[in-house]
Formats: structure tokens, sequence, C-alpha cells
């Protein structure tokens, strides 16, 4: 076999195997392993070195996708001085993600206006990117769900898709549990 029937069946192992960053990077890392004289497992390190990362950073454009948040905050976009005194100070702990692993809930209120919304999504997103599933949703939403269920009698069904989540954002009141 030539180098190039080899590379395209290096491209028809990677497509059945499902491993874009291989199939993209493979040549790429050839030719730079051939220049400056790299081992077969250095190659081959720096080759799934890649593939675990664009795995990685798909899965948290997948948890933020899958959250269902209506639109991108972050916690680093808030601007603090805008913030209660209270909520400024507490900001510092809620970003820690410690309350999730806590099993504590929070509740965010106050009046309109005041950033509890940007701070719920800021808080969902940065569980995203930590790793944890998040599910957003309003509380009308969540209500009309879960009457729907009980008339369906899938009330446990609907209840057992809530243990999957680390985290639940639930946006109107801004409750985070």
């Amino acid at each position: 076999m030539n180098k190039k029937e080899i590379s395209k069946e290096i491209e028809q192992f990677a497509t059945s195997l499902r491993l874009p960053g291989i199939k993209k990077y493979f040549q790429e890392n050839a030719k730079e392993a051939a220049t400056r004289d790299i081992s077969y497992e250095e190659y081959l390190y720096g080759l799934l070195q890649k593939e675990y990362d664009l795995r990685q950073e798909h899965a948290k454009e997948n948890r933020i996708r899958l959250a269902n948040f209506p639109y991108k905050k972050y916690i680093e976009d808030l601007k603090i001085e805008y913030l209660p005194d209270d909520a400024n100070r507490k900001l510092k702990v809620l970003s820690s993600l410690e309350f999730i692993k806590n099993g504590q809930n929070v509740i965010l209120a106050g009046n309109p206006g005041t950033g509890k919304t940007h701070i719920a999504i800021g808080l969902g997103i940065k569980a995203c990117l930590a790793g944890l599933r998040v599910l957003f949703t309003t509380i009308p939403t969540l209500i009309n769900q879960l009457k729907e269920s009980r008339s369906e009698k899938t009330l446990q069904t609907f209840e057992n898709k809530f243990a999957k989540y680390d985290l639940g954002v639930h946006s109107e009141s801004s409750i985070i549990n």
C-alpha cells in the first residue's frame, strides 16, 4: 500500500470509529513527526491528546446546548458594581459551585433587573463547563410539564428525568437547586 492509500484507509477507520480529531490531525501530526524526528509513541500521544481535547470541548458545548439556556450569559460578564451588596458578597461563594456539591438550594430573589437571571444562567454555564449536567427551565413550563405528566400518569417518569441532572435552574424567580 502506498501513503495515499494508507491515508485514505486511516480516514475511513477514523470515520467508522468516530474519531474526528484523529481524522482531522493525523496527516499534520505525521508530517511534524517526520520533520522533528518524533517517536511513534510521541506521535500517537499527540494525536490522542488532540482527539481527547476535541471530545472534551464538544462535551462542554453539548452540555450547554442540552441545558436549554434561553441565551448565554457568563458570570464573568456580570457587572458586579450594579449588584445589590448582599448579592455581590454571595456571588464569590456561589461561583465556587460548592452549593451543588453540598446539595444546597439557592433562591435568587429581588426586583426586576437586578441580575438574578444573569447569575442563574452564568452559574449554570459555569457548571456545564465544570462537567456537570444542567437543566434550565421556566417555572410556567415546569408547572405545565408537571400537570401533563400527572394527567398522562407519567409523573414518576418525569420525576426520574431530573435525577440525571446535577443542577436545575428555574427562571421566573430564578430558583437554583
